[in-house]
C-alpha cells in the first residue's frame, strides 16, 4: 500500500504532536504536585473577558483542533480512505465497535446514577497519542494498519463531535442557533459562488462561533461544520482546503493541543486519590477503554467481514486489528473534553481525569508491547 503525501505529513505531525503531549502531561501533573502547586493550579483558573484561561481554551482554542479534523475528515472523504464504502466500511464498523461497546460497558455500572451522563468518556480514542505510540515501532508496523488506526481514530472523532452535539447539550437558545446557522448557510452559498478567497470564511467563522457558544450547543461544533464549507477544489496543494489544513497541522499538534493538556491536567492528586478509583464511574472509564474498546473494534471488524460488508485490507491481520483496538483505549484529549462537558461537580471531574489518565496508560502500554511482539515475531 502507497502512502499519500498529505498521510504521510498528517501521521508524522501526529506522531510529534503525540510524544510532545506525553512530556507536557507529566510536567503538568508534576508542576501541580509539586510546592508550586496553588500558583500553578491558580494560573488556569486567571480570569480573561469573563472566562478562565481553561476556558477559553476549552470552547476558543479546541474550536481549531475540530476544524482540522473536519477537514481531515472531509479529505478522508474525497479523497482518503473513506472516499470508497469498500475502503471506509472496515474503519466504519470498528469505530462504531469502539464507541458502542465501551459505552455499554459504562452504562451498566452506572445506569440509573448521578454519573450516567459519562457514557460518552470511554467512547473516544486520541489520535495524536495512538499514532504517536504507533510510530514508536518504527518501520516493522504495516502502512496498511497506520491507515486503519488513522481512519479508524477521524470516525471515532466525528463520532464524539456527534454525542457532544446531542447528549450534552442542555437548553437551546433557538435564535442564536438560527443566526449561527444561517451564517454557515451563507458561506455554503459562497463555496457553491466557487468564492476561494480564505478572508471571508475565516471572518464567518468567528461570528458562527459567537453565536454558537450563546445558543446553548457546544461552541466547538462550529470548527466541524465551517470545515465542510471551505472550498475543497479538487482537493490538490493549491487548493483552499489544503492550504488550511496544512497550516493548522503544527499549530494543533504543538501549541493548541499541549495547551489543552497543560491546562486540564493540572491536577493535584491527594493521598486518597485511589479511593475514588472504586466508583462505579471510574470503573466504567478504565474498564471502557481498557477492554472495551479493543473487545468492540475487534469484534465489530470480525462481524462485518464475515457477513460481508467490510473486506480485510492485504497484510492486515487480526492480530493487527487487536493492537489497533489496545491504542484506540487511548481516550486522553478527548475523553477529558467529554467529561469537562458531562459532569459539574469537581472531585468527579478530578477523579474522571486520572482514570482517563490510567487507563490511556494501559491502553498505550498494552499496545506497544503487544503490537512490538507481534511485529517481532512476524519478522523472526
Amino acid at each position: 500500500m502507497k502512502l499519500t503525501k498529505t498521510f504521510k505529513a498528517f501521521f508524522e505531525n501526529e506522531k510529534s504532536g503525540g510524544l510532545l503531549l506525553l512530556f507536557v502531561t507529566i510536567l503538568s501533573l508534576c508542576l501541580a504536585n509539586s510546592s508550586l502547586q496553588t500558583e500553578y493550579i491558580d494560573l488556569w483558573e486567571t480570569d480573561l473577558g469573563g472566562h478562565s484561561i481553561t476556558h477559553w481554551i476549552n470552547d476558543g482554542l479546541m474550536t481549531i483542533f475540530f476544524l482540522l479534523i473536519g477537514l481531515e475528515l472531509e479529505r478522508e472523504i474525497y479523497h482518503g480512505e473513506l472516499s470508497s464504502i469498500k475502503n471506509a466500511s472496515l474503519p466504519i464498523m470498528a469505530a462504531f465497535g469502539g464507541m458502542l461497546v465501551p459505552a455499554a460497558i459504562f452504562l451498566a455500572l452506572n445506569y440509573g446514577t448521578n454519573t450516567q451522563n459519562g457514557a460518552g468518556i470511554p467512547m473516544a480514542t486520541d489520535i495524536a497519542f495512538a499514532i504517536g505510540i504507533l510510530s514508536l515501532l518504527g518501520d516493522k508496523v504495516p502502512p496498511s494498519l497506520k491507515v486503519f488506526l488513522t481512519a479508524l481514530a477521524v470516525i471515532d472523532d466525528l463520532g464524539a463531535i456527534i454525542v457532544i452535539a446531542i447528549f450534552y447539550t442542555t437548553s437551546i437558545a433557538f435564535v442564536n442557533l438560527a443566526i449561527a446557522l444561517g451564517i454557515w448557510a451563507f458561506l455554503f452559498v459562497l463555496n457553491r459562488m466557487k468564492i476561494h478567497n480564505l478572508i471571508p470564511y475565516l471572518i464567518g467563522g468567528v461570528a458562527m462561533w459567537y453565536f454558537m457558544l450563546n445558543s446553548g450547543v457546544h461552541a466547538t461544533i462550529t470548527g466541524v461544520i465551517l470545515a465542510f464549507v471551505i472550498p475543497f477544489g479538487d482537493g490538490g496543494e493549491k487548493s483552499v482546503s489544503y492550504k488550511l489544513q496544512h497550516f493548522l497541522h503544527k499549530p494543533v499538534a504543538f501549541i493548541i493541543l499541549p495547551l489543552f493538556a497543560v491546562a486540564n491536567t493540572c491536577i493535584a492528586i491527594g493521598s486518597d486519590w485511589h479511593q475514588g478509583l472504586n466508583h462505579s464511574n471510574t470503573l466504567g472509564i478504565i474498564l471502557g477503554l481498557v477492554i472495551g474498546k479493543p473487545l468492540g473494534i475487534l469484534l465489530f471488524s470480525f462481524i462485518g467481514v464475515s457477513a460481508g460488508y467490510c473486506v480485510l485490507p492485504k497484510k492486515l491481520k487480526w492480530t493487527h486489528i487487536l493492537g489497533a483496538g489496545m491504542l484506540g483505549g487511548i481516550g486522553f484529549t478527548m475523553s477529558i473534553f467529554i467529561t469537562i462537558l458531562a459532569f459539574k461537580d469537581p472531585e468527579v471531574i478530578v477523579f474522571s481525569k486520572i482514570a482517563i489518565l490510567i487507563a490511556s496508560l494501559l491502553s498505550g502500554i498494552f499496545g506497544f508491547v503487544y503490537l512490538k511482539y507481534i511485529l517481532s515475531k512476524k519478522k523472526a
